[in-house]
């Protein structure tokens, strides 16, 4: 899962030219949370590799071990721990410039993100509530009827269908002693 270079995260300033220079710098915030969401999933996935590693390292606890390989995992280990810090700082950054791209924004109360919330003017509407509320009321009256109709439905057709299960069942049983 590699994820695009951000400038200036760990790029020198002239390392892009022409269209690519112009790109990444006018990296939406957007595109920030999508390659921030791939650096967590790096970074998740080097944490299972490094305890994959732990896991399969012997602890030297007197018993003879191979040099050669205890080097070579521990290698392995320090790589995966040196990249992993690069994760960190490389999301670090992409939260960062999330803030820097956020922070100009005006914060929108929750209320109005609900979309039963009416406007100021109307919430002194008492009439306007009241009718709302007896909507409200009568619709649910409404579904508590259709769902008790249902559940009569339902019985009637259970009962059909252990009758015709009982119906069958004596068929096959006077076609069995007819033969």
């Amino acid at each position: 899962m590699s994820t695009p270079p951000l400038a200036g995260a760990g790029m020198p300033p002239g390392a892009f030219s022409g269209p690519q220079a112009q790109a990444a710098r006018e990296v939406n915030t957007a595109s920030l949370c999508r390659i921030g969401q791939e650096t967590v999933q790096d970074i998740v996935f080097r944490t299972m590799e490094i305890f994959q590693l732990l896991r399969n390292m012997q602890l030297p606890n007197g018993v003879t071990y191979h040099t050669g390989t205890y080097q070579d995992r521990l290698g392995k280990l320090q790589e995966h721990l040196r990249q992993l810090s690069i994760l960190f700082r490389k999301l670090r950054l992409v939260y960062d410039k999330c803030n820097e791209n956020c922070a100009g924004l005006d914060p929108v109360p929750i209320e109005q993100l609900i979309p039963y919330v009416e406007e100021d003017g109307s919430k002194h509407d008492d009439r306007g509530a009241a009718s709302q509320l007896r909507f409200a009321s009568e619709e649910k009256r409404e579904i508590l009827e259709v769902n008790k109709k249902l559940k009569q439905k339902n019985q009637q057709l259970k009962q059909i269908m252990d009758q015709l299960r009982n119906l069958i069942w004596d068929i096959n049983a006077m076609l069995a002693m007819r033969n």
